[in-house]
């Protein structure tokens, strides 16, 4: 009924995308149905959005009963309860059909989670029920709420309609068809449909944000941080040219042979906990979706050592969950090969990605073409849009939009920003016979990955050194001192039974160069802020490239597009370029 109410899906017919802000106090049948509408037409929007605000979310075995009762919805209620995990208080993006489908959660205090939220809907579901059907002033209050997320022509549903209700949507600005019974609603309430159209020049909460038409986008750099941003805009619609100096994707720091997805956790739930918790969902729904599981990734968990004063957790987890990090139990700490005294936490939604595989996956899209041995020496604004030129003066192409994501070369763009390069080293070689070394990685005060499959056989690797401010490439003994110290103390079994590799010379090392930013956060946005459709940024991932790369390219995107956003407003400012600005 509220798809039908909103006039859905003849409404979205050839969109770009269409947003829905989803507060019917549901179990989740709006949303799929929406999405089995949507794959079901042929003249579907190109996107759909949906963001669902509720205040607790229903059970996994709730969303496959609503499969079991119609089954038409049971693929699309598994793919859902699949992703149902994690869903801590907060807001969670959740991608299907390739990210073409989007659901953002919303979980809390209703009136909370909208004012963390920015977006104009262009439907919006409202479930009347008994939280806004009485006398109180519940009813205003909300429909002021989801006032601001309309725009001129935003439809709204709400399948259970009131007087108060109707008076308070009608006071807001809504124009509301004559309520309709139905067989369900035939004890009284009826259902509700109408649009935003108030009598009024509403004023904007916010300045609106220029939807960007899908066009040509030239995107500096291949590695995680350039190709993510790639494969986000040629999702919506952008042909996307990738130029990159080296001979191949993923040549600078995203070359690590293997690396660690875990996440930050600190018992205030600080910045870069949530972060990373957000970060890490949607990286791990993209190596599901386009990685070989075991070769390319491994979704393993993460044993992570602590010190003995700093295993504290936030308050209010617990064993049960919903977070997915908790501290060790002894078997979690015996199949990591530590000590049965060390204290150390277990992440389940963490484990070790081939940062070249994931590179390789999104350059490999629909929409992208690659340009290597292209090194852009300038931009240039032109009658075309934007000139990308070498160092000798010539011209490389023309693009509508520019995206520098170069790493630690993005200082040559964007000087004024607080970018340096950070120069990491770490050990690694063949597993060969070790089968003790652990096949569950260990992070800590460095990190150590056993066990993982390669072209040659099973490798290792430990460390990594970090080193602001140098950018040499060749490996330091120094460096290799430091780093098998260091596994030392992480995990003495490995180091001892690595010991005769070590002194044999048969450890091998390898160095990239990170870029990090002065407060070690991302930054993505305009480098110009009274630009905002100059060159972008998306850079300054540090040796959270992994954590963060998915996520920093849909705050791109959603900015450029409208769209909403994958963190609370707070937090996507605390990424964005704004905060440098002098």
């Amino acid at each position: 009924m509220l798809l039908a109410g909103c006039d859905l899906p003849k409404a979205w017919a050839e969109a770009p995308q269409w947003r829905i802000l989803d507060i019917s106090f549901s179990d989740g049948l709006p949303f799929l149905t929406a999405w089995h509408a949507w794959r079901r037409d042929p003249q579907r929007a190109r996107l759909l959005h949906v963001v669902w605000v509720l205040a607790q979310p229903p059970s996994r075995a709730a969303l496959l009963r609503l499969g079991d009762a119609d089954e038409s919805l049971a693929p699309l209620a598994r793919e859902l309860a699949d992703q149902w995990q994690g869903l801590l208080p907060g807001f969670h993006r959740l991608t299907f059909e390739g990210g073409r489908v989007l659901l953002t959660l919303c979980i809390g205090d209703v009136q909370e989670m909208l004012r963390a939220q920015h977006f104009e809907a262009d439907s919006i579901w409202f479930g009347g029920g008994d939280a806004v059907a009485t006398e109180d002033p519940a009813p205003v209050d909300l429909s002021k709420a989801i006032a601001r997320f309309a725009r001129l022509g935003t439809t709204i549903a709400c399948d259970r309609s009131s007087a108060p209700l109707r008076a308070a949507l009608d006071q807001c600005g809504f124009a509301l068809d004559r309520p309709t019974l139905d067989a369900r609603n035939s004890t009284g309430g009826g259902s509700l449909r109408g649009r935003y159209a108030p009598s009024w020049t509403p004023r904007r909460r916010l300045p609106e944000r220029p939807f960007a038409t899908p066009g040509h986008c030239a995107v500096v750099g291949a590695g995680l941080a350039g190709a993510a941003v790639a494969a986000s805009l040629a999702r919506r619609g952008w042909r996307v040219t990738v130029l990159d100096a080296a001979d191949a994707p993923a040549a600078g720091a995203s070359g690590l042979p293997v690396g660690i997805m875990a996440p930050h956790v600190s018992p205030d739930d600080a910045l870069l906990s949530r972060l990373t918790r957000a970060g890490i969902r949607m990286t791990w729904q993209q190596a599901q979706a386009l990685l070989q599981k075991g070769e390319d990734w491994g979704a393993t968990g993460v044993v992570e050592r602590r010190d003995a004063d700093d295993a504290r957790l936030p308050a209010g987890w617990s064993s049960d969950g919903p977070n997915l990090s908790w501290h060790a139990s002894p078997v979690q700490r015996t199949a990591a090969g530590l000590p049965e005294e060390a204290v150390a936490l277990w992440h389940g939604q963490a484990g070790w990605v081939k940062p070249s595989r994931l590179v390789a996956a999104w350059l490999a899209q629909p929409g992208i073409e690659v340009r290597q041995r292209c090194r852009v020496g300038a931009l240039q604004r032109d009658a075309d849009g934007w000139a990308l030129i070498d160092a000798q003066g010539q011209r490389l192409l023309a693009a509508d939009r520019v995206v520098i994501a170069a790493g630690h070369e993005s200082r040559a763009f964007a000087p004024t920003q607080p970018l340096q390069p950070v120069r990491g080293q770490v050990a690694w070689g063949r597993v060969g016979d070790l089968q003790a070394l652990p096949a569950v990685p260990v992070n800590g005060d460095g990190h150590l990955i056993a066990r993982v499959p390669h072209d040659a056989g099973a490798i290792w690797l430990s460390g990594a050194t970090f080193d602001r401010d140098r950018a040499d490439l060749a490996p330091a003994e120094a460096d290799a001192r430091a780093n098998r110290a260091q596994l030392a103390r992480l995990h003495p079994g490995a180091a001892a039974l690595l010991a005769p590799a070590f002194d044999g010379g048969r450890v091998q090392a390898w160095v990239g160069v990170r870029c990090a930013s002065a407060d070690r956060r991302p930054l993505v946005g305009p480098m110009d802020m009274a630009d905002p459709d100059g060159p972008w940024l998306c850079t300054a991932l540090g040796s959270r490239g992994l954590s963060f790369a998915v996520l920093c390219a849909e705050l791109l995107a959603a900015q450029w597009h409208a769209e909403p956003l994958a963190l609370p407003a707070r937090l996507a400012a605390a990424l964005g370029t704004a905060r440098t600005a002098n």
